[in-house]
């Protein structure tokens, strides 16, 4: 936090409480000094905006920052997720996290997944929101198959993550697929991506389970086929 992100209007207001500006006071004059209004209120206030049960004392107000697929697609991305039914804020969030941390260029929320600004879909993705472009296509009024369209026309293969799938990461075919510009798709927690979605991609690719565990947590098998993405790219010089 500090002067960029109150210049880029992001931080409009922060919250406090007396112990917590104690601890974070280099913090807390930053965003002051960047014009950030600073708030000190109570321990129950805390609590009651915070939504969780141990709050750390400190709480922005951010504008919303999801930009326009266009914005995106002109940027012409190597590797973007896309969450198409995902309703489970911990899930989606930690997901955007895990692109981030995988080098992707950008999420996307279908019409029908989460808010990306559930609180605990921001808390979940531990500051990545920040990170990297997220476009909710609710706000935009798109549905989920002209953003895989403007996708696919932005270069992009459209590859969905379905365990049922006969191609897995680690097969040598699966490898030279994600060398290229790659759209992941990801479905819903309890009963992944129905035909019509799948229909919608150019290839489906399966986590390979080597152990007896029936399934994988879908922010987990996210995780896993974004850094194949990444892995594969990076060999390929992309």
């Amino acid at each position: 936090m500090g002067e960029a992100l109150a210049m880029d209007g992001v931080v409009t207001d922060l919250f406090v409480t007396a112990p917590a500006q104690a601890r974070h006071a280099d913090l807390v004059a930053a965003a002051a000094a960047a014009g950030i209004a600073v708030q000190v209120i109570s321990g129950e206030a805390m609590s009651e905006l915070a939504q969780t049960v141990t709050p750390q004392g400190l709480l922005a107000v951010c504008g919303f920052i999801d930009v326009p697929l266009a914005d995106i697609t002109r940027a012409r991305p190597r590797l973007a997720a896309l969450l198409a039914n995902v309703r489970d804020p911990g899930n989606a969030g930690t997901v955007v996290r895990a692109a981030d941390a995988a080098g992707a260029d950008a999420v996307i929320f279908s019409d029908a997944s989460v808010d990306p600004y559930n609180g605990k879909c921001v808390r979940a993705s531990a500051g990545s929101l920040f990170h990297l472009p997220v476009a909710a296509l609710s706000e935009q009024g798109m549905r989920l198959p002209a953003a895989i369209a403007e996708l696919r026309a932005a270069g992009l293969r459209v590859i969905a993550a379905d365990g049922r799938s006969g191609l897995t990461l680690d097969d040598p075919a699966a490898r030279e697929l994600l060398a290229g510009p790659t759209a992941w798709l990801f479905g819903n927690e309890a009963w992944g991506l129905p035909d019509e979605l799948l229909a919608l991609a150019d290839e489906s690719v399966a986590v390979p389970i080597y152990g007896r565990a029936e399934s994988l947590n879908l922010a987990t098998a996210a995780a896993v086929c974004l850094y194949a993405s990444a892995s594969a790219q990076r060999a390929a010089g992309a």
